[in-house]
């Protein structure tokens, strides 16, 4: 076997997606199965070089893992030839800038969304890498999840016949930090700073139906901010300024309809975190994160409307699992992967800073439609 080592330059990894998804169960967890294997005997070898504003913590995080890297000058990271690649999980608000010092610097890119603050900054951001021949790719995680997977299993194989609809529910509460930890980072609920729910779930609603079902064409929202006031990591109290819920409506090419509640304060009341239902002619299915269930045509029951009674079946029990047929990785190390691949072997690879621009434009556009009352139209997007 022959190794070829591809050091990428990791920032904004002492965060918590940055540190648990892309370090430990991405990039380390390649090196841990021996690397990527490249076919023809050759296998890639990621070497991460952790970047940040932390010393200690990027200290600390080298040590325990054995990262030989790390430093607090991203100048001097991307100057150093020997880095192949640049990856950015920082806030949102740092992100752009330090996309286009890696461009400049000649890095190919692969960065969490969403790519900029708005849709012409995401947009100039691919601009500059395709004028710069650098590689570059935005995570998409879900449509890598197993649930997803299986869901567009049943769309390849015809499944559902003419899809109709799609209704989505993701969230959960999110504390609200007084009397108990709040599990996502205060700046989440700040606008000045990058938060707000609209922002960060538009962009995975706009990859997740564009793959699944069509291009979306045009969005109705209401964003609300339902609990005005939280405590940040200090204890203090801070005005929330960002949107916590988001309630849209998506008109796909071809038809279909998808309705998506996102909210940071809702109380779970299903299987998993996200769960999609798709209604087609011919059946349904419900997808999440791991599972998905199906009701082919063959197999609806006939319920009827009877208030005066109490119901005596669950309408549950009524569907079917979708077996998983394969093993699934994680969602992140699988789409890390692809990008690796396409970096060193220059493979097809789709989610690229382009397709970061598009959910860019849906959260934009998102936020438009709930503060002026109106649908807006989603034109499509070209460099």
């Amino acid at each position: 076997m022959t190794r070829k080592t591809v050091r990428i330059a990791m920032n904004g990894v002492t965060g918590r997606m940055g540190y648990r998804q892309h370090l430990v169960r991405s990039i380390l967890a390649i090196r841990e199965q021996g690397g990527l294997d490249l076919g023809d005997g050759e296998v890639l070898w990621p070497e991460p070089v952790l970047v940040g504003r932390r010393e200690h913590a990027l200290r600390a995080m080298a040590e325990q893992h054995g990262i030989e890297e790390w430093s607090t000058d991203l100048a001097a990271v991307l100057a150093d030839d020997s880095v192949d690649v640049y990856f950015d999980a920082q806030v949102t608000s740092a992100r752009e800038d330090a996309l286009k010092q890696a461009i400049a610097a000649g890095k190919h890119l692969y960065t969490e969304k969403p790519t900029a603050t708005g849709t012409e900054g995401a947009l100039e951001l691919a601009r500059l890498a395709r004028a710069a021949g650098v590689k570059n790719g935005v995570v998409q995680d879900k449509i890598f999840l197993p649930g997803l997977l299986k869901l567009k299993r049943l769309i390849d194989g015809g499944f559902f016949g003419d899809i109709l609809s799609v209704r989505g529910e993701f969230g959960y509460w999110v504390f609200e930090g007084d009397w108990q930890a709040a599990q996502r980072p205060s700046w989440n609920y700040r606008s000045e700073d990058g938060g707000g729910i609209v922002v960060d779930m538009f962009p995975h609603w706009e990859y997740v139906l564009h793959e699944l079902f069509g291009r979306v064409t045009s969005v109705t929202a209401q964003v609300a901010t339902h609990i005005p006031e939280r405590w940040d990591e200090n204890g203090k109290p801070y005005p929330a300024t960002a949107d916590d819920s988001a309630y849209g409506i998506f008109q796909l090419q071809g038809g279909a309809i998808a309705q998506i509640n996102s909210s940071w304060s809702v109380r779970v009341h299903r299987d998993e975190l996200v769960e999609f239902q798709v209604d087609g002619t011919h059946g349904s299915a419900v997808a999440g994160l791991r599972n998905c269930r199906v009701q082919h045509r063959s197999a609806t029951p006939k319920p009827v409307w009877n208030p005066d009674l109490p119901v005596t079946e669950s309408f549950r029990d009524q569907w079917q699992d979708v077996p998983d047929n394969a093993d699934f990785d994680n969602g992140f190390k699988a789409q890390w992967e692809l990008f690796l691949r396409h970096v060193a072997l220059d493979e097809p690879y789709t989610w690229d800073l382009l397709a970061g621009a598009r959910g860019v434009q849906l959260a934009e556009l998102g936020l438009k439609s709930s503060a002026e009352g109106r649908r807006y139209d989603v034109p499509e997007l070209s460099l």
